[in-house]
């Protein structure tokens, strides 16, 4: 297994994910592209010492940026959704 700090990039914290923390008990990260569901919740787990009861991912594609007449994309990422079992939270702050 890979090691879980390369797998979870860093948490996404937006005002949509704070909703879904309260609502679903589910959490936001930015993971690696080539990371699978599996080693998802595997590195979730080991981290954060929680049980993980389903991972949903998702492919973000670059959004088109300008600087002056060149244009350019920023960078392509995977994003995590991982929902907790009842009973377990992540302080992520």
């Amino acid at each position: 297994m890979k090691d879980p700090h390369t797998i979870i990039v860093k948490p996404v914290i937006t005002e949509k994910s704070t909703f879904q923390v309260e609502k679903n008990n589910a959490y936001s990260f930015k993971v690696a592209k080539t990371a699978n569901r599996i080693e998802i919740k595997e590195a979730v787990e080991k981290i954060f010492d929680v049980k993980v009861r389903k991972v949903n991912t998702v492919m973000q594609n670059g959004k088109r940026r300008r600087v002056g007449r060149s244009i350019g994309f920023t960078s392509a990422f995977k994003k995590a959704f991982v929902t907790l079992e009842p009973g377990f939270e992540i302080d992520l702050l």
